[in-house]
């Protein structure tokens, strides 16, 4: 255990003399979605069938023992599509989908043999080749792991692997070094912009706090994320929680703060856990607490878990919550660097703004400006979820179009059935429920700040969710608009009754009740949402539904003019029918029809009579050939 008189350099020293007793190191993805799909139970595997084979075999790395093998944990590693995933160094292969039973064969092919298990390794989705090493797959080839860089391969309840990575030296160089003014200033030259949605400059707001006379000011750190689909502040609390609390002691030397919180939604345990054990390892290594680095300053830290209200991320929300009251929105100005918690001037960041401060005060602000554009410098982390062949959190530099995201680095579009569609690509949700589905003539668009609102879209938190042919556009804007609707805190009219209204006219175009009145009553609506509304929540909540009647407003009229879905996803709109090309005659829709609305000859293409059919679904379940629709 760490000490007191810590110095970073010993620290480093001595964890590159352990881990240069290890001949090779396995390390088992810990993430929440690998953990879900079994990752640790292959965790224990590896270290027992390791010592079976009597190899030498360490959990926790020991300055005094020699060890061929070292099993340890990481935080997401991103390809969550391949999960669980299994690296192994230093030759760098990356396993897919390891399960328990697959442990033995490891063990003795690629830890004992030196060779990759074929079978685990990544198949490319369009070439069918298999990949051996991690960084020749195209899903990280084409990143930039900038933030990243470490989550995924060190131990992230491992505060000496993380020091010997170059931990806390920016920390240290902000506290002795550098003037609050002088941290400010290198933010700012930077051109950090916050990663929560809004993109409002870093170094600005903390000039503005560090103005403010006060004896007492707070950090907040908002790790409140609630985007549907959205896991970017949980894979960096989970992987690299050290990084985070270093960015907040930045930013407490950067205002003249003492005291700091993290605020994590309860649904995240595995991030709260990860992140209190930081907290206290880093107290008991006199990082945090009294006279940092020698300095005579302190700053302590808490944290706070958030009941997962989805408006406790707007900032002033939050800042009720945490002095005990009910987390609602209050009006700004006063803006909490001039008056936040307690009163008190306070800047909130959110987790991937706070996990790059770091790095741009150990490498300075002209490194960090060579990555992405003059408007937005650096790199931002993605969700990259729905119809693409690799779903996962990724990083990439701004400027990076949807294009290089959806076709490089996710592997194209896939059907249905999850096979390769080269030309099914329909739209993108960019930005979650603040955001808006963008089309095809946006693929080419780089995406920044200033390029994405200029189409009146938001890069959000960095949500991206991808939507096939066999999408209805509809459904998607209503999934986005309950999601709204119930997470509004009702304090002001235009949210609470704005956003019931809207999903009710939604439900209406779904369900077939809408008329020729109903596109212009919801735009008129979204309108007058956007601009009576109170916070952030319910000024963008009407932007799906505004960019789907933007660019889909045909098949919006579909719904309502001719009652009919155009993919066939809205049971109200659809018209049973069997797909004659894709029927084999085997009959068993016919002995399951409860009312004989099915007929035909056996081995011939079958008849669905729709005036006769109940629409029970009973006859899709039994066939076998996905030939009956609409029901």
């Amino acid at each position: 255990m760490l000490t007191k008189t810590l110095n970073l350099e010993s620290v480093q020293h001595e964890f590159d003399a352990k881990i240069a007793r290890i001949k090779r190191r396995v390390v088992i993805c810990a993430g929440t979605g690998c953990v879900a799909n079994g990752s640790l139970k292959v965790y224990q595997a590896l270290a027992e069938a390791i010592a079976e084979k009597q190899l030498d075999v360490v959990l926790e790395l020991n300055e005094e023992k020699d060890a061929d093998v070292y099993v340890s944990k990481s935080g997401c590693q991103g390809f969550c599509q391949a999960g669980p995933l299994v690296s192994i160094e230093p030759e760098g292969f990356l396993l897919c989908k390891v399960r328990p039973e697959d442990v033995q064969e490891v063990v003795e092919t690629a830890l004992i043999g030196g060779q990759p298990v074929e079978r685990l390794l990544y198949k490319h989705p369009v070439e069918g080749h298999a990949i051996a090493k991690r960084n020749e797959i195209p899903f990280y080839q084409r990143q930039n792991r900038y933030v990243l860089g470490d989550c995924g391969i060190l131990n992230p309840e491992d505060i000496e692997e993380y020091i010997a990575r170059g931990g806390y030296s920016a920390a240290r160089k902000a506290f002795v070094e550098m003037t609050p003014e002088a941290v400010c200033e290198e933010i700012r030259v930077a051109g950090l912009r916050g990663r929560g949605g809004g993109g409002f400059p870093t170094g600005l707001k903390w000039q503005l706090t560090l103005a403010q006379a006060a004896e007492k000011k707070y950090v907040i750190c908002n790790g409140d994320e609630g985007d549907p689909g959205a896991f970017m502040d949980r894979s960096l609390m989970e992987g690299n929680p050290h990084r985070v609390i270093e960015g907040m002691m930045i930013a407490a030397r950067a205002i003249g703060a003492d005291e700091g919180y993290v605020y994590v939604r309860a649904e995240y345990p595995l991030a709260v856990q990860r992140v209190r054990k930081a907290v206290a390892d880093a107290e008991q290594a006199g990082l945090l607490g009294e006279n940092l680095f020698g300095s005579g300053l302190a700053f302590t830290l808490h944290v706070m878990e958030g009941a997962g209200a989805f408006v406790c991320g707007e900032e002033t929300a939050m800042i009720a919550s945490i002095e005990g009251q009910r987390g609602m929105p209050r009006p700004k100005p006063p803006f909490p660097a001039q008056s936040g918690l307690w009163g008190k001037p306070t800047v909130i960041n959110n987790v991937e703004t706070l996990a790059t401060v770091p790095l741009i005060i150990r490498d300075g602000s002209s490194r960090y400006r060579t990555l992405g554009t003059e408007d937005s410098p650096g790199t931002k982390t993605f969700a990259l979820t729905g119809h693409v062949a690799n779903t996962g959190l990724i990083e990439v530099p701004f400027g990076t179009t949807l294009r290089e995201i959806i076709f490089d680095i996710g592997g194209g579009i896939t059907d249905k059935y999850g096979n390769p569609d080269p030309n099914g690509f329909k739209a993108v949700q960019i930005g979650g429920p603040s955001g808006g589905c963008l089309t095809d003539e946006y693929l080419d668009l780089p995406l920044d700040f200033g390029s994405v609102k200029k189409i009146g879209a938001m890069i959000g938190s960095g949500g991206l969710v991808v939507m096939n042919q066999d999408t209805c556009i509809v459904q998607v804007a209503r999934f986005f608009m309950q999601f709204t609707q119930n997470e509004s805190c009702g304090k002001c009219v235009p949210c609470r009754e704005g956003t019931k209204q809207m999903l009710a006219l939604l439900d209406d175009i779904i369900e077939g009740r809408a008329d020729d009145t109903t596109l212009r009553l919801l735009e008129d609506l979204a309108e007058a949402v956007q601009l009576g509304s109170l916070c952030g929540l319910g000024k963008t909540a009407p932007n799906p539904v505004l960019s789907t009647l933007r660019y889909f407003r045909d098949e919006c009229e579909a719904h309502i003019l001719q009652k009919r879905c155009p993919t066939g996803q809205c049971k109200a709109l659809a018209r049973p029918e069997i797909v004659a090309s894709l029927c084999k005659g085997c009959t068993a829709c016919v002995r399951k029809c409860p009312v004989g609305a099915i007929s035909g000859e056996r081995r011939q293409p079958h008849h669905l009579n729709a005036n006769l059919c109940i629409r029970c679904g009973a006859c899709a379940q039994v066939c076998k050939f996905n030939a009956i629709v609409g029901v």
